[in-house]
């Protein structure tokens, strides 16, 4: 029998020229057909432009289970030119283990930052490699290296990788045009943390195949390839996978995994899957599935958190660049959080309620934005109540093709690649897609996000016990109609109901069932007495008398909410 290789997925990320394409090649013996900047223009521009893929294989640790065995590690070693942190997104989503790869000469910079953020997000564990000790002096690199490592803590601390390994190395002795004979340092001693961090990744065979694909190419005689990564489920030979993005399914004729000829491969395994020709220009990246298993949406619900280090709030109907699988499109966001009355409740993760009522933000709430309404009226402490869960209706401007519950990250791509800034917004998972084109019409109705609204206007003049005139609630041009029937409430106490306009500018009838009470009137009755004591044009008589009166006047206080997809726009209240 043959002896098991597990298969370990390590992320080599970091910011552009740290080295990392260099430390992959010292780590690796085997290179995949992905490897190594092999993209003319990567090599013209001496920088990687995407996932390039290579192995590395040892010896099974003891910590991962008794008998002989190889433990290979993938080394994914994604760009870190900032305008590819898309293809970065799109690969940390495959990885196990993380080497952020830092340049000791410079230490964190803005997408080492921004790597750090992504491993946060999507991966577990992390080693950071110090890279290109050989440029210090050697009198002084000890010294050197032990005061990054100290800063590199302390950038860690408040994050889930505080604490993790920190590997001095110099992938490249001389730089890259140094001969090949210069032995890089440190790389074995890395090589055993790499060993002592592997663990044992949950993978399920079970469920839908889907495989992100990041290369693909013909070879003649034979078929297309493609090579990628298995998210979810297993592939055997003779199986039949579809290409949503060509609505096209093709038959798996052979399967190699680094250059080894396999006949099954499964979640979390780097696979070469050759299928019958087609043209490879028309899938330089993307996702090859179970037949019918992946849908194509034109909108999301997702739930979400902010990035703690973007800086501004995250506003209602802007844009951003929205990562969803292998694909980043621009999509235009609404936020929403649940009721007020909701906010500490614990909420079912990775579900979404369509029978509950949420409510409309204006912002995503977090501690910096300012407190809602809702927010001042629930806590007199002034202290911002954040509710434990947020969402967000997310409209991209084309259709994406994507699993259910798949990771999706909003980033400000267009704001300025040297602005020292992060750029990745917030991230969440992906809770109900919409496929029909037609969602606005189909879909979005069952979605109950409201508005609270709240209008005032006065009490001008009692006509009865039951009954008085109301103004400055409704512009002259409003239809009163639409209003009658609805609840208002006296700042004096007394519940009333809309009972219609009154003439024709704006005014309107107020009924009061239980009665106006006797405080209520002499108020009333002592404010018009006062307003008709001003005498005809004296406008100066009436302002003193106004402001030496201490009677407040009633304001009249109307609240409902709107439903923000009810095609009729009906008023609600409780």
């Amino acid at each position: 029998m043959a002896a098991r290789v597990l298969n370990v997925n390590v992320g080599v990320l970091g910011h552009i020229d740290s080295g990392k394409t260099a430390l992959a090649r010292a780590l690796s013996t085997t290179g995949s057909t992905a490897a190594f900047d092999r993209a003319p223009q990567s090599r013209a521009r001496g920088i990687t432009l995407d996932l390039g893929f290579s192995c590395l294989r040892t010896a099974l640790p003891p910590q991962l289970g008794p008998g002989p065995g190889e433990l290979q590690f993938t080394l994914v070693d994604c760009p870190g030119h900032a305008s590819l942190i898309r293809t970065i997104i799109g690969g940390a989503q495959i990885i196990d283990l993380m080497m952020l790869v830092i340049d000791v000469t410079k230490g964190m910079q803005t997408q080492s930052a921004e790597c750090l953020v992504i491993g946060q997000i999507a991966c577990q564990k992390m080693v950071v490699v110090l890279n290109k000790i050989d440029l210090l002096p050697e009198g002084k690199r000890q010294s050197a290296i032990e005061k990054m490592t100290k800063k590199m803590q302390k950038t860690l601390e408040n994050t889930k990788f505080s604490g993790c390994p920190i590997v001095a190395v110099a992938a490249k002795p001389g730089g890259p045009e140094a001969p090949e004979s210069e032995n890089p340092l440190g790389v074995s001693e890395l090589i055993e943390v790499l060993k002592s961090q592997a663990y044992l990744p949950s993978r399920d065979p079970s469920g839908h195949f889907l495989m992100a694909v990041d290369h693909c190419f013909s070879i003649k005689g034979q078929g297309t390839v493609m090579t990628g990564t298995i998210l979810s489920g297993s592939v055997s030979l003779g199986d039949n996978v579809e290409i949503p993005a060509l609505k096209v399914t093709k038959k798996v004729k052979s399967m190699q995994m680094f250059h080894t000829p396999v006949t099954y491969a499964m979640q979390g395994d780097r696979v070469g899957v050759c299928v019958t020709q087609f043209d490879p220009k028309l899938l330089e990246r993307g996702l090859i599935c179970t037949p019918d298993s992946l849908h194509t949406i034109h909108a999301a619900i997702i739930s979400l958190k902010k990035i703690q280090y973007f800086r501004g709030a995250l506003q209602t109907k802007a844009k951003f660049h929205i990562t969803v699988g292998h694909e980043t499109v621009m999509g235009r966001v609404m936020f929403f959080s649940p009721a007020p009355a909701d906010f500490n409740e614990e909420i079912l993760e990775n579900v979404f309620d369509f029978e509950k009522d949420y409510l409309y933000q204006e912002q995503y709430l977090s501690k910096d934005s300012v407190s809602s309404e809702e927010n001042k009226e629930n806590d007199q402490s002034g202290e911002v109540q954040l509710p434990k869960e947020q969402w967000a209706l997310l409209e991209f401007e084309k259709p994406v093709t994507c699993p259910k519950l798949c990771l999706v990250i909003g980033s400000k791509l267009d704001t300025d690649i040297h602005a020292n800034t992060c750029r990745l917004a917030f991230h969440g998972v992906l809770l109900q897609g919409m496929e029909d084109k037609n969602y606005t019409e189909t879909f979005l109705p069952k979605l109950k996000v409201y508005k609270q609204k709240h209008k005032e206007g006065q009490v001008e003049r009692v006509i009865d016990d039951y009954s008085v005139i109301g103004r400055s609630l409704f512009k002259k041009e409003t239809n009163i109609q639409i209003f009658v029937g609805l609840k208002v409430k006296l700042s004096t106490g007394e519940d009333g109901i809309i009972d219609g306009g009154f003439g024709q500018s704006g005014k309107f009838k107020i009924r009061i069932p239980d009665g106006l009470k006797s405080d209520t009137k002499m108020l009333l009755t002592a404010a018009s007495k006062k307003k008709s004591k001003g005498g005809k044009g004296d406008v100066t008589k009436e302002d003193e008398s106004s402001k030496n009166d201490s009677a407040q006047p009633v304001t009249i206080s109307l609240i409902f909410k709107r439903y923000v997809f009810d095609t009729q726009k009906k008023m609600i209240q409780s």
